[in-house]
């Protein structure tokens, strides 16, 4: 049984401890909350089955970054990768291999301070790695750069999101994939915050994240290049609303498909979803290709 005494003390200890965390969001800064790099590179013996170089270049503000890129037998086009806020190339670049595999170059790179790319990550920063990333991808042998698609996963996919709005290098751009993306950073972090904090914090702290780069924002920039959001309906990490909100948001041409896959970014894991993107990604080549004949 429990006593008065005894939920007064729970509902103190948890008013502490949501005192606390907002103390050190405030002290940290809010936007450090989205990064989880690691600088450790994983032994992964399966990229050394492709045709692949390291890749060192510089952002516009002098931060060297690393990645690798993957060249296939015969490309049909080429793909700049974002990955997600955690980790680094090393232990994402599994997940998108399938591409080489199926004639497509793949460019992965990791932001700032991340793996073996210099620096602190910061939402401003990791925009302005994307850009650089992407002039890069633009100059690799093989590539036609006429015939490139961005595919951003996770916090990726806001990257990519904005960077298709904002670079003025979009002419190239025949594709953007985002795979999981949340919405908006302060409605993601709203919802990640009320798991452990109670009510009022919650409500208190989300004016605290920057609503700048909020994919949902910038989404209707896009157009005209054609966008595809994927979607796990058991994603437990961003939930579907937030792939709704950003289908609704962007303007035509867009498709949303919703994945049965268990997990987060899982939807590519299926055969059939791998089979039915590289038929998508090949449909937007050629349209592309009839456009500028």
């Amino acid at each position: 049984m429990v006593t008065k005494g005894g939920t007064l003390k729970r509902a103190f200890l948890l008013l502490l401890i949501s005192f606390v965390f907002m103390i050190l969001l405030l002290l940290t800064g809010c936007g450090s909350v989205f990064f989880f790099p690691s600088r450790e590179m994983s032994n992964n013996p399966f990229i050394h089955q492709f045709d692949h170089q390291d890749v060192y270049f510089t952002t516009d503000d002098g931060s060297i970054l690393h990645g690798w890129f993957f060249k296939a037998r015969e490309p049909v086009g080429s793909i700049l990768i974002l990955h997600g806020n955690a980790e680094n190339i090393s232990t994402h670049v599994n997940g998108v291999l399938w591409f080489v595999a199926n004639g497509f170059n793949v460019f992965i790179f990791d932001y700032r301070g991340y793996g073996r790319s210099e620096g602190v990550p910061t939402l401003g920063g990791i925009q302005r790695d994307a850009e650089a990333a992407f002039r890069r991808l633009l100059t690799l042998p093989t590539v036609d750069p006429d015939r490139t698609i961005l595919f951003g996963q996770s916090l990726g996919g806001t990257v990519a999101v904005n960077l298709v709005a904002a670079t003025p290098a979009k002419e190239h751009i025949k594709a953007l994939v985002i795979d999981s993306a949340f919405a908006s950073h302060r409605i993601i972090a709203r919802e990640k915050i009320s798991h452990f904090c109670i009510w009022p914090f919650p409500d208190l702290l989300s004016p605290f994240f920057s609503s700048r780069f909020s994919p949902m924002k910038r989404i209707a920039d896009v157009s005209p290049v054609p966008v595809l959001i994927l979607q796990g309906l058991h994603d437990t990490i961003v939930p579907p609303d937030h792939s709704e909100l950003l289908f609704a948001a962007a303007h035509q041409p867009k498709e949303l498909w919703l994945t049965t896959e268990a997990g987060h970014i899982r939807s590519t894991a299926a055969p059939a979803v791998r089979e039915r993107l590289k038929v998508w990604l090949l449909e937007q080549l050629a349209a592309s290709g009839k456009k500028l004949q």
